[in-house]
Parts: structure tokens; sequence; C-alpha cells
């Protein structure tokens, strides 16, 4: 996807019993769709600041979902039974989806975990990329740039996203 693009539809199942679509999740004035999984370094020291983000933005009109497409047959930490096990430990506040065709992924051209995809109010493609610039999980530091904090600051504010592309650093999605 390139700046500008529509959000690609879906219709995915939840580890909360539920089955998610992405109108179901649309916020007022953004929404986040973050390609995620359980077993990547680079997700799990991502997960607190993304928990982070969606508490303080969610009553500001944004939207959020993390979904799994790893292949669980290769990856079993990544399994839906494991992804309900991850979302009760770290008591996410935003639908955690499983994409098990791995066609979502495909659709929206995630290549990484943690891969972010920010939307405008009108669902069109405001940023892509990593959370923020502290991307070794070996040693964690305080971020400088808050890519993500930026985007959303800038959609509620109605202006344009000031940097709406880096480079997603994580694990590559893991194909089947």
């Amino acid at each position: 996807m390139k700046n500008g693009d529509t959000a690609p539809s879906f219709e995915l199942p939840g580890v909360d019993g539920k089955t998610h679509t992405l109108g179901s999740l649309k916020g007022a004035k953004a929404t986040i769709v973050v390609f995620s999984c359980n077993h990547c370094p680079y997700v799990i020291m991502n997960e607190d600041r993304l928990i982070s983000a969606f508490k303080d933005y969610a009553a500001k009109g944004v939207g959020m979902a993390a979904i799994n497409s790893n292949d669980a047959a290769n990856y079993p930490d990544d399994s839906f039974e494991n992804m309900k096990l991850r979302a009760a430990e770290k008591r996410f506040p935003f639908p955690y989806l499983r994409d098990e065709s791995q066609s979502v992924a495909r659709a929206y051209g995630a290549t990484h975990t943690p891969h972010l995809f920010v939307f405008d109010k009108d669902m069109k493609l405001a940023y892509t990329g990593a959370v923020d610039d502290d991307n070794n999980y070996k040693t964690r530091k305080k971020a400088e740039r808050l890519y993500l904090r930026d985007a959303l600051d800038d959609l509620i504010a109605g202006r344009p996203v000031r940097t709406p592309e880096t480079h997603a650093i994580g694990c590559t999605i893991k194909w089947k």
C-alpha cells in the first residue's frame, strides 16, 4: 500500500470470540492496523508502547486492531490458542485477530511484525512503518521520534502526517 490508498476491508476472528471487520474497528479520527505476532522480540518490545498509545488515543477517536498472519504450523507460538493467552497476559485493550489465510497481510502489503498502517478518518493510508525510532530490542532506550503518536496527533488535529512512512523493523511475516 502507498500513502492515500484505501484500507482493504477484512472480516477476521478475534481472541475475544467475536468476528471483527475493518468497519467495526474504525475510529472517528484514525484507525491503526498493526500486523503482529506472539514470538517476535520486536513485537514484544513494542507491545506496551502500542497498548499505551491506544489507551491514550481511543477516547480521541482512534480505533485499533492487531492482526497475526504468521504461519502457526511452523511457528506454533503464533497459534490462535497462544494468541488468546498472550492477549490475556498483556490485557490488550484492542482486538487481536487471526489472519489464517494470510490474505489480509498480503492485501495490506505487510512485511514485518510489527508493521503499522494508520488510516485517516476516510480510511486512506496516512502512515505506515514502525512504532518509533527505538528499534533495538536488546538495548531498549527512550525513543526520540514517536512516529505513531506523531501521526495520530496530526490526524486528530486535521493536519497532514509529518512523517508518512518509515521502515517497519521487526521479524518478517512467516508465510506459508
